[in-house]
């Protein structure tokens, strides 16, 4: 059962992490907009994470989802949603009215909240999950 529900788990994840990547990855532009919005990093530095961080959400998710590196997979995945819970936490409190950038759909559709807060906590959780259970060695019968 537990193997059952990390099963259903890192498959979620994983899709949440594909989905939100490939459609970074199909308009760059977009989402550096998004990045810069944020108003945290030089603009050097969107342009480098606006190209990196789509890909690297899509290949954690592919991980996830096909159950390779799992401790690694899930480590980044929680530090990812670590910095999105912060850059959240900071737009808010800075009054912010912007697109979150989390999924890359049209304009207004996903506005930075404590919804999309919520989500990352999950998603945090979720991985924390994956990752406690991938670090856990079989025991040996002495």
């Amino acid at each position: 059962m537990k193997n059952t529900l990390i099963l259903i788990l890192r498959i979620f994840l994983g899709a949440v992490f594909i989905v939100a990547g490939a459609g970074k990855i199909l308009n760059p532009t977009e989402f550096a907009h998004d990045i810069d919005n944020y108003r945290i990093l030089p603009y050097i530095l969107v342009t480098l994470m606006a190209v990196i961080l789509p890909w690297v959400e899509f290949i954690v998710g592919l991980l996830l989802v096909f159950g390779r590196f799992l401790y690694s997979s899930s480590f980044i995945v929680m530090g990812l949603n670590l910095v999105f819970i912060i850059a959240i936490s900071v737009a808010m409190a800075r009054g912010l009215d912007i697109d979150c950038g989390c999924f890359s759909l049209k304009a207004g559709a996903s506005k930075v909240g404590v919804l999309r807060l919520v989500e990352d906590v999950i998603f945090f959780i979720i991985a924390a999950v994956i990752f406690c259970s991938a670090n856990k060695k079989p025991q040996t019968g002495n």
